[in-house]
């Protein structure tokens, strides 16, 4: 085990947020089930899919805000630390929350798959552990959008005991996506094959 493997695996979720706020701008870190891990940079089709998803959120739920920036506590007894691809919350919700916010508000959170060097890792993140955490932490509603396999992964029902949602639903790229409740609108998705490979 290397030092740094064997400081984070004691690393406190305090520690972290000191370690993440010295890192440089290039670099977001998260802290997840006790592991930290480098979140890719995203990329132009990344960052145009979001812009996408946002403009979606605002024309279907106008009372509601899609933070693409916003750092979450989530896992068990809040000592994770991740920064979705995007949070869906009421209007104002984080603006007095600082960096690491309470999820208890959060209705949505949304992941994207990434493309870079490391995309196997990242993206087992994204389609299991971080959904796990969003679970844990009571948040309704995981939207993945996974670039690789050409779908769209609505997670719903959490259990935060088990970490786990319930209910999955997988729809290839092009299908309507029913977000159910608290978010409550149906997500066109045919546009989403302009953001893959």
């Amino acid at each position: 085990m290397t030092v740094m493997a064997e400081r984070t695996s004691h690393m406190t979720a305090e520690e972290f947020e000191r370690l993440a706020s010295t890192a440089p701008e290039t670099v977001t870190l998260e802290f997840i089930d006790g592991h930290v891990g480098e979140k890719a940079v995203p990329d132009g089709a990344h960052a145009a899919l979001i812009m996408w998803l946002l403009r979606q959120c605002m024309q279907s739920r106008p009372d509601l805000d899609l933070d693409p920036t916003q750092g979450l506590k989530v896992g068990t007894y809040r000592k994770g630390r991740a920064r979705p691809d995007g949070s869906l919350v009421p209007i104002d919700y984080f603006a007095d929350q600082g960096e690491w916010a309470d999820p208890a508000g959060v209705l949505m959170t949304v992941e994207v798959t990434s493309y870079d060097s490391d995309t196997d890792r990242r993206d087992r993140r994204d389609r299991q552990e971080k959904p796990a955490a969003y679970a844990a932490a009571g948040i309704p509603v995981c939207l993945l959008v996974d670039r690789d396999r050409y779908e769209v992964v609505v997670h719903s029902n959490p259990d935060r005991e088990a970490g786990r949602y319930r209910d999955l639903h997988t729809a290839s790229f092009g299908e309507a996506v029913v977000l159910p409740e608290p978010v409550g609108f149906t997500l066109e998705t045919e546009t989403l094959k302009n953001y893959a490979r």
